[in-house]
C-alpha cells in the first residue's frame, strides 16, 4: 500500500499529511522521509531502523492495553511536526544516515516472533513520527497480523484522512499525542489540532486509544486548557485513558525549567473529573 501522492507538472503532492508537500523531482519533504522520484513520493526511510528494543507496553505508554506485556518496539527517522522540546530530535529532527540497521518488514516480524517468549505481543511502531513511515507500517502491519501479534503505534496523528483511515485496521493500539487545545498551540509545534481530533475520533472507532499531554510551563499549562480538552475527550468516552506527563528541557528549549510537579499533579486532578483514567507520569 502507498500513500496518496498526486502529479502536478514538474512537482509532486505528497497527500499523507496535512502538510501536503509539492516537491520536484528529488526533493525531501517536511518530515525528511518522503521523497519525489520519478512522480511518485517514497518512503525514503522504509527498512531503515534507528533504534529497537523490547520494551514493557506501559512505557509506550499504554496503561489499559495487555498490562504487564512486553513490546517489539521500532523507530526510524523523520517527523512532520517541529516541536522545539522534541525529546528524541536526534532522529526526529537532526537525523543523519549513519549507523543504521536495515530490516525488512519479514525480519523485523521474525525478530518479534521469536521474543515471544519473552512476553512479546507484538511490534510498536515509535521513537520518530512512524505514520510518516507508511508502506513500511502497512506491509510490516499485515504480517504481525497474520502471525496474530499486535500492531501499537506512537504517534501525534497529524495525518490525512484517507491513509489514517485506510491504516487503522492494522493498528490494534495507538497512543496519540494531544499535545494541548489551542490552535495557536498547535501552529507553534507545526501542527493542525482540528487533524488531530478528527483522527482521535476515528481511531476510537476500532482501536484501542490512550492520549498523551506534556505540559510545557507557560504555553499549554493553563487549568482552562486542561479543563476544555479533558471535557472534548469525554465527550467522545469518560473511560479513555489521558497520561499527562512533565516537560524537561531538551533540544531547542534546553534554557527552559522542567514543569512543576505540583503542575503536572493539579491539571490531573482537573482532567479526573470528567475522565476515569488519568495518569500522571515523569515525576
Amino acid at each position: 500500500m502507498t500513500a496518496p501522492t498526486e502529479h502536478q507538472g514538474k512537482e509532486t503532492l505528497c497527500g499523507l499529511c496535512p502538510h501536503q508537500c509539492r516537491l520536484k523531482e528529488g526533493q525531501t519533504g517536511l518530515c525528511g522521509a518522503r521523497r519525489a522520484e520519478k512522480g511518485v513520493v517514497k518512503d525514503v526511510a522504509y527498512g531503515k531502523i534507528t533504534a529497537l528494543a523490547l520494551d514493557p507496553i506501559e512505557k509506550k505508554p499504554l496503561r489499559r492495553f495487555h498490562p504487564g506485556a512486553m513490546i517489539l518496539s521500532a523507530g526510524s527517522f523523520g517527523c512532520n511536526m517541529r516541536c522545539p522540546f522534541c525529546q528524541n530530535y536526534e532522529i526526529s529532527q537532526e537525523w543523519q544516515q549513519r549507523g543504521l540497521l536495515e530490516l525488512t518488514p519479514e525480519q523485523l516480524v521474525e525478530e518479534a516472533w521469536e521474543l515471544m517468549s519473552e512476553g512479546n505481543i507484538g511490534v510498536a511502531y515509535t521513537y520518530n513520527e512512524p505514520l510518516i513511515n507508511y508502506e513500511y507500517i502497512w506491509d510490516t502491519g499485515l504480517l504481525v497480523h497474520e502471525r496474530g501479534l499486535v500492531n501499537v503505534a506512537v504517534t501525534n496523528a497529524l495525518l490525512s484522512e484517507e491513509p489514517f483511515r485506510r491504516l487503522l485496521p492494522l493498528l490494534d493500539a495507538l497512543n496519540i499525542d494531544l499535545k494541548g487545545f489551542s490552535n495557536e498551540y498547535y501552529r507553534w509545534l507545526g501542527g493542525d489540532l482540528e487533524t488531530v481530533k478528527r483522527n482521535i475520533g476515528l481511531a476510537m472507532r476500532s482501536s484501542h486509544v490512550e492520549l498523551t499531554t506534556l505540559i510545557v510551563p507557560g504555553r499549554n499549562d493553563s487549568e482552562e486548557e486542561m479543563a476544555a480538552l479533558s471535557a472534548w475527550v469525554a465527550g467522545i468516552s469518560p473511560e479513555t485513558p489521558l497520561h499527562i506527563s512533565r516537560f524537561f528541557p531538551r533540544w531547542r528549549m534546553e534554557q527552559e525549567q522542567p514543569t512543576e510537579i505540583k503542575s503536572v499533579y493539579r491539571l490531573a486532578e482537573i482532567a479526573a473529573r470528567r475522565l476515569k483514567y488519568v495518569y500522571a507520569g515523569n515525576c
